[in-house]
C-alpha cells in the first residue's frame, strides 16, 4: 500500500515524539512492503511566529491531500500564561477539527497489565480497564455563538449549540463502536438541568432500536466523573458532547498510569488525523525525556483506520514487549530503576517490528 501522511509535528515535545513515531511507520513499511511518504507543515505556537496564523491555509492544504495526518502537540507557556493574546494556539486546533470535519474524537483506554501498579488507583480497581471514549468535537459551548465579553470586563458568556444532525451523526458512530466491542454504550449528559443534554437523551433513545445489539444506559456527568475512577472497568464505549468529552476523557487518562500511553483519533467527513492526548509538554522539550508511546499508539491507529490491521496490532505488540522489558522512559521507570531516552524507545520498537 502507498500512504501519503502529513506530519503536523507541532510545539514543544512535538516534534520528538512524532520523529519516533514516523521511525516505525518506516519499520513497517520496510516489514510489510509498504510506501509512506510524509510531508510537514506548521501548526500551532510555530506557526504563529512564523506566518501570524496557528493554522495556516497551505497546512490545510497539506491535510486535505494526504490519507491521514499525523499529529503532535500544539502549546506553548508565551500564549497560555497571556490573558490578552488575541491569537492562540488552541485556536489552530479547533479550526483544524472544523476544517477537516473531525466531528468525532476517539481515545481508548486499556490498562496494560505490566503497568497496572503505576496508576494511582488501585491495582484491583484498574486491571482490566479498557475502554473508548467518544467525544463530540465541532459542536457545543467550544463553537457556540454569541460567545463574548461585557464592554466593562466583568461579565462573560458562551453558548451552547447542537443540533439534531450534530448529535445523531456521533451517536450512530459511538453504536457501531459499541457494536465492534462488548456491545455496551454509555451516554454521559446532563439532561436533568441542560437543554442540550435532553435533545442527546431524546435522540438516544430514538436510535436505540436500529442497534438492538447494544445494550444502552445513560448516566449524568457528574456521576459519570465518579464511577470511571471507581469502577473504570464497568464501561465499554461512553459517548458525549465536546465540554463533557474533554474533561471525562482527561480524567480517565490517568487510570493507565501515564499520559504518555494514551493515542487518540479524530475522524469525520474528510482525512482522520491522529494525535497523542498529552499535549505539548513544553518542559521537556529537547530534553530526549518525553514518552512517545502514545504517538507511536496513535500511528498504530492510523494503520488499522486504513485497513492495515496486522501491521497496527505488530506496532501495539512492539510496545507490549518494550513495557515487558523495562525499554521505558522516566515517567514508567520503576524508582531506582534504569530509564530510556525518546529515541532509544522509539529504536526499540521499530527494531522489535523488523
Amino acid at each position: 500500500m502507498e500512504l501519503k501522511i502529513a506530519l503536523l509535528p507541532g510545539d514543544g515535545i512535538g516534534p520528538e515524539i512524532v520523529g519516533e513515531a514516523v521511525r516505525v511507520l518506516d519499520a513497517v513499511a520496510a516489514r510489510y512492503g509498504h510506501t509512506f511518504t510524509y510531508e510537514k507543515a506548521l501548526v500551532g505556537a510555530c506557526a504563529i511566529d512564523a506566518v501570524g496564523d496557528p493554522y495556516p491555509a497551505e497546512t490545510h492544504a497539506v491535510c486535505c491531500k494526504s490519507d491521514a495526518v499525523l499529529f503532535g502537540a500544539i502549546g506553548d507557556p508565551k500564549y497560555d500564561n497571556d490573558p490578552n493574546a488575541k491569537v492562540r494556539p488552541e485556536q489552530g486546533l479547533l479550526r483544524m477539527r472544523k476544517s477537516l470535519g473531525l466531528f468525532a474524537n476517539l481515545r481508548p483506554l486499556a490498562v496494560f497489565d505490566a503497568l497496572a501498579d503505576r496508576s494511582p488507583l488501585k491495582t484491583e480497581i484498574v486491571k482490566g480497564a479498557d475502554f473508548l471514549c467518544v467525544r463530540e468535537l465541532t459542536g457545543g459551548m467550544y463553537f457556540g455563538r454569541p460567545q463574548g465579553r461585557s464592554e466593562d470586563g466583568n461579565t462573560a458568556y458562551d453558548t451552547c449549540v447542537y443540533t439534531r444532525e450534530e448529535v445523531e451523526r456521533i451517536l450512530h458512530l459511538a453504536f457501531k463502536q459499541a457494536q465492534a466491542r462488548r456491545k455496551h454504550l454509555t451516554v454521559v449528559d446532563k439532561a436533568n438541568v441542560i437543554a442540550t443534554s435532553r435533545l442527546w437523551r431524546q435522540i438516544a433513545k430514538e436510535m436505540a432500536p436500529q442497534y438492538p445489539d447494544v445494550e444502552l444506559e445513560f448516566m449524568f456527568v457528574d456521576n459519570a466523573a465518579m464511577q470511571i475512577i471507581q469502577r473504570p472497568t464497568h464501561f465499554d464505549v461512553i459517548v458525549t458532547e465536546n465540554l463533557f468529552g474533554d474533561i471525562l476523557t482527561d480524567e480517565a487518562s490517568v487510570i493507565s498510569g501515564s499520559l504518555g500511553m494514551l493515542p487518540s483519533a479524530s475522524v469525520g467527513a474528510e482525512v482522520a488525523l491522529f494525535e497523542p492526548i498529552h499535549g505539548s509538554y513544553p518542559q521537556a522539550a529537547g530534553k530526549n525525556i518525553a514518552n512517545p508511546m502514545a504517538t507511536i499508539l496513535s500511528a498504530a491507529m492510523l494503520l488499522e483506520h486504513v485497513g492495515l490491521r496486522t501491521e497496527g496490532k505488530a506496532v501495539r505488540d512492539a510496545v507490549s514487549k518494550a513495557i515487558a522489558e523495562g525499554i521505558v522512559t522516566e515517567d514508567l521507570a520503576n524508582q531506582g530503576e534504569k530509564s530510556y531516552s525518546t529515541t532509544q524507545v522509539g529504536e526499540f520498537i521499530a527494531g522489535a517490528i523488523e
